[in-house]
């Protein structure tokens, strides 16, 4: 009996041992329970990736673009026109008729004083008169005083939806401040500048102010 022991044990560690290779059993869904690895920053030139529509199912779909539709976090209020082409202002003329969706309160409209001061107070200076340290009376770095937006009657009367555009993509000398601002932050800072511009023209204008509120 002890014989015929030794003999299975042996047997059974000989052959748990053995590098004979087992067919493992069937897997229900396999694409399911086994995903298909790729390495991490693998571009379309790897063998398991495809934009090309015709080879689905074959390789894992991928052309760089987000999902249609799709809004990134903290970017809930999207503008509806691309950046004009050059030479083309088609987008740029469109964007006027886009209004501030917020209605910022003394709050914000703090901090939104705290982002002009410290993105665009640089160039437009404090007091939106366009005399920031770039310019400082013309011994600045810049030789050309930036855009005054206080006290020229353009950028006075600027529609929201302009501003936001020149913010967003740039105009002219100045950049885009995408990047530095954020959609809220950029809307923020033009309620502020909006703000900022009523009250100059309420104090260059007193009668026509009174007048108006008169026949109300």
């Amino acid at each position: 009996m002890r014989l015929i022991i030794v003999c299975i044990t042996t047997g059974l560690i000989i052959a748990g041992c053995s590098d004979v290779r087992r067919k493992p059993g069937r897997v229900y869904m396999p694409d399911m329970g086994y995903s298909r690895a790729y390495e991490t920053y693998a571009g379309l030139d790897s063998d398991k990736f495809t934009s090309d529509a015709n080879e689905l199912g074959r390789k894992i779909f991928y052309n760089h673009m987000p999902v249609a539709g799709t809004i990134a976090r903290g970017e809930e209020m999207p503008f509806p026109f691309a950046k004009d082409a050059a030479g083309d202002s088609t987008n740029y003329v469109a964007s006027k008729q886009v209004t501030n969706p917020l209605t910022p309160d003394s709050v914000q409209l703090k901090e939104a004083e705290r982002l002009y001061l410290v993105y665009c107070g640089v160039c437009h200076g404090a007091k939106l008169d366009g005399n920031g340290p770039l310019y400082n009376d013309g011994k600045g770095a810049f030789p050309a005083a930036p855009a005054n937006l206080a006290g020229v009657a353009k950028y006075q009367t600027m529609p929201e939806g302009q501003m936001f555009y020149s913010v967003t993509y740039g105009k002219n000398l100045m950049g885009s401040y995408a990047s530095q601002l954020t959609r809220t932050q950029r809307w923020m800072v033009i309620a502020y500048i909006k703000s900022k511009q009523n009250a100059a023209l309420a104090a260059a204008n007193p009668a026509t102010t009174d007048s108006t509120s008169a026949k109300k």
